[in-house]
C-alpha cells in the first residue's frame, strides 16, 4: 500500500514538475498565437509560405525593370528612325541647308583668336588687310612675306607690305578650304613652310567666313577670290603669281583659273591640294553621307538640293577650259576628299587639249605617311616637289 502511495506521489510530482516549463514553452512559443492553438511547431511551418510573397515581388520588380528599359530603348529607336526619315524631306524642302553643309561657314575653329593679330599664331612677318570686292562685302586678308625678309617687316604698316609684292620673290594666293578661317592651325603652317621657301602667301576668308562681311555662295567665294588675284598683279609686277586651292578651295581655284584663262590674263600656275571632280560627286563620298548614300532617292534628295543652290564646283569641267600648268598633291588615306577624285581629275586634265602645252603633274602620298585631308605641309618632300614644278616654270617666265 505504502508503495502504490509512492509511486502515485511520483507520478503527481512529475506531472507537477513539467507542467510548468510545458506552459512557460506555451507560452513563448505562441504569444501571438490564440491559447488554445500554440504549438511550437506551428511557426517553423509558416516560414516558408510566408517568404515565398517576398520572392514573387522581387521578381516581379526585376521584370517591371526590364520591360521599363526595353520600353525606353524602343522609344529612342523608334525616335531616332523618325529623325533619319525626316532629315532627307527637311533637306529637300530647305535647300539652305545643304548649302549651309557644304560651306560650314559658320564653324569657326580655332575659337576665340583676333584674325586682326596675325602675330598671335606666330606669323610675325604678316599683315592684316580689309579689302572691299563689292558694295556690302568686306574680305579680311593675310599678307605673310617670305622668311628672307621677316626683320625688314618688323613694324611696318600696310603700305610696306603692299609694296613689297614688287620685290623680286613669287606670290602664292591660297584658297582655304570650308569650316574654319584663315587662321586654322594647318593653313597657319602651310603659309609658314611657303614663306620659308621664299614666297609672298596671300590668303583671305571669302565673304560670310571669319571677320569677312557677306553671303556665301559659289560666285561670291569665286568674284573674292578674282579681286584678290587682280590686287595682287595691280602690285607685283612681273613677279610669278601661282594659285594654291585646298579641298573646297580648289573648287574656287579652277572657277578663277577658268575665268583668267577665258580673259587671256592665266596665273603662272594652278596648285590643287586634296582635290575632287565636282560637288556632287564629293557629296556622295563624303564621310558624312556614309548613313544616308543607299537611302532610297539619295540624289533626289541630298544632291540636287545642292545643284539647286546654285553650287558646282565643277573641277572636271573647268580643266578642260584652263591653260596654265597644273600640280596635283593627294594623299592616298584622305578620309574626306577621297584619293581616287583627285587622280580621276588628274585622268581629265592630263589629256585635255587646254594643257597640251603645259605642264600638268599628280604627286600621290602614301597611306602610311598620315598627312590625310590637310596635312600634306608636313612632307619633307614639299619643298622639293615645289621648286621643281614651279622652279622650272619660273625659270621659264624669267626667259
Amino acid at each position: 500500500m505504502r508503495k502504490r502511495n509512492e509511486s502515485v506521489t511520483l507520478e503527481h510530482e512529475r506531472f507537477a514538475s513539467s507542467a510548468p516549463a510545458a506552459a512557460a514553452a506555451s507560452s513563448s512559443s505562441c504569444s501571438s498565437q490564440q491559447p488554445d492553438k500554440g504549438f511550437s511547431l506551428r511557426p517553423s511551418l509558416r516560414l516558408p509560405g510566408s517568404s515565398r510573397p517576398a520572392a514573387d515581388s522581387g521578381m516581379k520588380r526585376t521584370l517591371g525593370r526590364r520591360h521599363g528599359m526595353w520600353f525606353r530603348l524602343r522609344k529612342v529607336v523608334i525616335w531616332l528612325l523618325g529623325v533619319y526619315i525626316a532629315i532627307p524631306f527637311l533637306v529637300k524642302l530647305c535647300p539652305a541647308i545643304q548649302a549651309k553643309l557644304v560651306f560650314l561657314n559658320f564653324v569657326r575653329v580655332p575659337y576665340f583668336i583676333d584674325l586682326k593679330k596675325p602675330q598671335d599664331q606666330g606669323l610675325n612677318h604678316t599683315c592684316n588687310y580689309y579689302l572691299q570686292p563689292e558694295e556690302d562685302v568686306t574680305i579680311g586678308v593675310w599678307h605673310t612675306v617670305p622668311t628672307a625678309v621677316w626683320k625688314d617687316a618688323q613694324g611696318k604698316d600696310q603700305l610696306w607690305y603692299e609694296d613689297a609684292l614688287g620685290s623680286s620673290h613669287p606670290v602664292i594666293l591660297y584658297l582655304h578650304g570650308n569650316a574654319g578661317t584663315r587662321g586654322g592651325d594647318h593653313r597657319v603652317e602651310l603659309y609658314k613652310v611657303l614663306s620659308s621657301l621664299g614666297y609672298h602667301v596671300v590668303t583671305f576668308d571669302y565673304r560670310g567666313w571669319g571677320d569677312s562681311i557677306g553671303t556665301p555662295s559659289e560666285s561670291g567665294m569665286t568674284y573674292d577670290a578674282l579681286h584678290v588675284f587682280d590686287w595682287i598683279k595691280a602690285r607685283s609686277g612681273d613677279n610669278p603669281v601661282y594659285i594654291w586651292g585646298h579641298s573646297l578651295g580648289t573648287g574656287v581655284a579652277t572657277n578663277l583659273v577658268r575665268r583668267l584663262c577665258e580673259r587671256e590674263t592665266p596665273p603662272d600656275a594652278l596648285i590643287l591640294e586634296s582635290p575632287f571632280t565636282n560637288i556632287r560627286e564629293e557629296a556622295k563620298s563624303h564621310p558624312f553621307s556614309v548613313i544616308y548614300r543607299y537611302f532610297p532617292g539619295f540624289d533626289w534628295f541630298f544632291l540636287d538640293p545642292i545643284t539647286s543652290s546654285g553650287i558646282k564646283f565643277a573641277n572636271d569641267e573647268n580643266v578642260k577650259h584652263i591653260s596654265c600648268s597644273l600640280l596635283i598633291l593627294h594623299a592616298e588615306d584622305d578620309p574626306v576628299v577621297p584619293f581616287h577624285l583627285g587622280k580621276k581629275l588628274y585622268n581629265i586634265a592630263a589629256p585635255s587639249r587646254s594643257f597640251r602645252d603645259y605642264k600638268v603633274q599628280f604627286v600621290p602620298f602614301h597611306t602610311d605617311l598620315g598627312y590625310r585631308h590637310k596635312y600634306i605641309y608636313k612632307s619633307p618632300e614639299l619643298p622639293r616637289i615645289l621648286r621643281e614644278f614651279l622652279g622650272k616654270l619660273g625659270h621659264e617666265h624669267r626667259h
